[in-house]
């Protein structure tokens, strides 16, 4: 085992990508010890990707992208200015909302990045803001599109630990939310001790606007149960439900109706019974071309192939790094590296909390080397039994383990949103990592409260039926 950790992390310092590290050293450790045929490493590594739920990946990525190119981006950010932006430190306030509204159709914290936060980032240095306070906010509302559904490192942890997806999707709106008014308040205490002002007027008409959005949003779940109530099938409720929706859409011209509308749908198909999770990024996909090329019509066949190519290539990345990264968690296990870790850790101690300190601690300092997917693919098999002898529900882990491994993207050596956002603002990654350290204060305070208040994490699945 000292072998195959010990080569991956040489190769790791001197600069050789993750999955090439991971898929090098796992080579390496085979041929040395001959554990097993030198075929296995092949066939692990295809085993690590021939999975049903992995195809929801492809698919939420080129949903995301698929926004991006309709011009829904956009959109998004001027129904957040209408709504937040007279606030005091208002174009900070509409970063975070920005985010929110984003992450229900992205899935990624590097898409919500270099999607939405190019936009913020710009808007906040036009208006005066200081370039760290921009990149920083950015930064943290970043780490919310993993944790608001969809998401993908949801998909792969379901995926790795055999557990629901849709639970995952539903355990994650409620600390989306709490992550949401930490950052919030955040944002009023900077803006109150360096005096940020409200970057637009307060209009009651642009108010009242944009909270007729989010009520004709809400409105439409109440509308199908109030149709169903009187009679009609689930499907006509839904299909009358939808019709109205469009006719009122494109009547009063809503900024971000049709853009809210994508959470509603996927988690609403999903808790109906309607699609499963990796149908649901399906559906994602329908419904971001149905809004470039019907609604909007911003799309073109360039616009549509640039974001088919970049999914291509981003999907590329990530199932490689997955595959990877099977072999490298297959000859961990094999290699006793599990029963190890738990022997060591229930030397130390038989308290579940004590332990959950351990495994944060753990999964801070992996998340600031490791990829995302990388350390979930790793890590999971090794910790999820421990998880079972603790009593720790797995989709409780879950959130746990992915808000560790967002924080660990704002990180240098290897955080990923640490360099798109350095590249975007054009700073340097030592200003840049500076510049987020202030902001992962309401991050620390949101992984507390999940980690040590279950309910934060499981009322929500609990009380739609999805987990016991």
């Amino acid at each position: 085992m000292l072998l195959l950790v010990g080569s991956f992390l040489v190769l790791m310092l001197v600069g050789v990508p993750v999955a090439i590290s991971m898929a090098a050293a796992s080579v390496l450790y085979l041929v040395s010890y001959n554990v097993a045929p030198d075929i296995i490493a092949a066939q692990r590594m295809i085993a690590g990707v021939e999975s049903f739920p992995l195809l929801a990946v492809p698919f939420f990525i080129l949903a995301g992208n698929l926004m991006n190119s309709a011009g829904v981006t956009g959109r998004i950010y001027s129904f957040a200015v209408a709504l937040v932006g007279w606030m005091k430190g208002g174009l900070a306030q509409v970063n975070i909302v920005g985010s929110v509204i984003f992450s229900g159709m992205s899935g990624t914290a590097l898409a919500d990045a270099a999607g939405i936060g190019t936009i913020e980032i710009k808007a906040m240095k036009d208006h005066g803001y200081p370039v760290d306070a921009a990149v920083g906010v950015t930064a943290a509302s970043a780490t919310l599109g993993p944790i608001f559904p969809p998401s993908l490192p949801f998909v792969i942890y379901g995926m790795m630990a055999n557990v629901s997806i849709g639970a995952l999707f539903m355990a994650g709106v409620v600390p989306g939310v709490v992550m949401t008014v930490l950052m919030m308040l955040t944002v009023a205490i900077f803006a109150y001790k360096r005096g940020w002002g409200s970057d637009t007027p307060f209009e009651m008409k642009r108010l009242l606007a944009a909270s007729l959005e989010v009520v004709v949003v809400l409105a439409v779940p109440l509308f199908i149960y109030l149709l169903m109530s009187a009679g009609l099938s689930m499907n006509l409720a839904v299909g009358i439900a939808l019709v109205v929706l469009l006719a009122l859409d494109w009547y009063f011209d809503f900024s971000a109706v049709m853009a809210l509308m994508t959470p509603i749908i996927l988690i609403g198909g999903m808790t109906m019974g309607w699609f499963t999770p990796t149908e649901a990024a399906v559906a994602a996909v329908i419904w971001s071309l149905f809004l470039g090329l019907v609604r909007y019509r911003t799309m073109t066949m360039s616009t549509l192939a640039r974001a088919t190519f970049d999914t291509i290539e981003t999907t590329a990345s990530v199932l490689f790094i997955v595959t990877a990264a099977s072999i490298f968690a297959w000859l961990l296990t094999v290699s006793q590296a599990a029963q190890m870790l738990s022997g060591a850790i229930l030397t130390i101690t038989d308290n579940k909390w004590v332990f959950l300190i351990l495994v944060n601690l753990l999964m801070l300092f992996v998340g600031c080397f490791l990829d995302t997917i990388a350390a979930i693919t790793i890590l999971v098999p090794i910790l999820l039994p421990l998880t079972a002898q603790f009593g720790i529900d797995p989709v409780h882990f879950g959130l746990i383990m992915t808000l560790n491994l967002m924080i660990g993207l704002l990180h240098p050596p290897l955080g990923m949103v640490l360099f798109v956002l350095s590249r975007v603002a054009k700073l340097s990654v030592e200003r840049t990592t500076m510049a987020i350290l202030p902001w992962l204060v309401p991050l620390f305070i949101a992984l507390i409260l999940i980690t040590f208040v279950p309910a934060v994490v499981l009322w929500l699945p609990q009380s739609v039926g999805l987990i016991r």
